[in-house]
């Protein structure tokens, strides 16, 4: 899973001057200043041979497309109308049912052991790579090693992630050159970061080995075991629709589409001109949320597993569009049984 990173005007220009910094580096991260800092601290932290990490890093490759990839500004932020048609798809729900058909047996046992939802894992799949379709096609020592080197914005991230990597790498007693993953170093049919995989990537199947590039049963458990560590509730609700009045507080504009944890209460919207759809209680804590839909403004009640689906993806469209694929797929899935 890779949390995707909004850059400002200020970051683009140092985005600019990176690339610059790149193209002066060259291809052997042996002899690059920033490498040769890191492998001293890999052999000094954590006792890698220095030998075995030159000839990693003499084989690493430097990708300007990755760091165009990182760079390019999006011409404006993406609208709910625009962003949700990219996930909320027919043939997108049409594999989740193919998918969760095809690992009936692992969603069913995710779900029962670590409550979370069949429809929110097969969801998060679909979400992050098109049910395995879309992995990424990087090496992931590449990726890391050229954001972490050569981009200055998120270096320092990157250099975490490169390091957890070569850890995990010889944690399993991998070679780091062999496994691929998206432009930013995101592995496997959920997207972990390395940091990730070491902290909740579970070997579902009992072979020794969690493996979420190539086998779904682990990348399954390991995308449930993310969310039930981050506090997935079972049973509860996600998200509610809520009616406006034709005025709204204007305090509430500062308000919308936070990502923290909900502290308002169902109360605090309601006096503020916000209404549930469907009853909540008055105490409950809850994230508004203003989305400009198709058909004009939409508003929302978001709950505590809302903002656990935005501990994958800090994006409250990511959310509500994970939930909403999960809800046809689950539809989907239970006309067709």
């Amino acid at each position: 899973m890779f949390r995707t990173f909004s850059l400002r005007a200020a970051s683009l220009s140092l985005a600019t001057t990176a690339l610059v910094c790149a193209a002066a580096a060259g291809a052997d991260y042996r002899e690059h200043p920033e490498a040769r800092v890191f492998m001293a601290e890999m052999v000094e932290e954590h006792d890698f041979e220095l030998e075995k990490l030159q000839r990693w890093f003499a084989q690493a490759e430097q990708k300007e497309a990755i760091l165009e990839a990182i760079a390019r500004p999006a011409e404006r932020t993406r609208t709910w109308a625009e962003y949700r048609p990219i996930f909320i798809q027919r043939l997108r729900v049409d594999r989740g049912v193919e998918f969760w058909n095809e690992h009936r047996d692992a969603l069913a046992r995710a779900e029962r052991e670590l409550g979370v939802p069949a429809e929110i894992i097969v969801a998060i799949i679909g979400v992050e790579t098109n049910y395995g379709r879309t992995t990424g096609s990087y090496r992931v020592l590449d990726a890391l090693s050229t954001l972490a080197f050569d981009y200055p914005p998120r270096s320092a991230f990157f250099r975490r992630e490169l390091k957890q990597y070569l850890i995990l790498m010889r944690e399993h007693e991998q070679n780091p050159l062999d496994f691929k993953g998206s432009y930013a170093g995101a592995m496997g049919l959920g997207q972990f970061m390395p940091s990730s995989y070491r902290h909740y990537a579970v070997d579902f199947d009992g072979d020794e080995f969690a493996d979420i590039w190539n086998n779904p049963v682990d990348a399954i458990g390991s995308v449930a075991n993310y969310f039930a560590e981050h506090g997935w509730r079972a049973g509860e609700p996600v998200v509610v629709r809520a009616r406006a009045a034709e005025e709204l507080s204007p305090e509430l504009e500062s308000e919308w589409n936070k990502i923290d944890p909900p502290e308002r209460t169902v109360a605090y919207w309601r006096e503020r001109g916000l209404t549930p759809i469907f009853p909540l209680a008055g105490t409950l804590p809850t994230q508004g949320l203003h989305l400009e839909g198709v058909h004009g403004d939409e508003y929302w009640l978001a709950l505590h597993n809302f903002y656990v689906i935005t501990r994958y993806n800090r994006s409250h469209l990511y959310a509500m569009a994970s939930y909403q694929l999960s809800l046809a797929i689950k539809a989907a899935w239970e006309n067709s049984q």
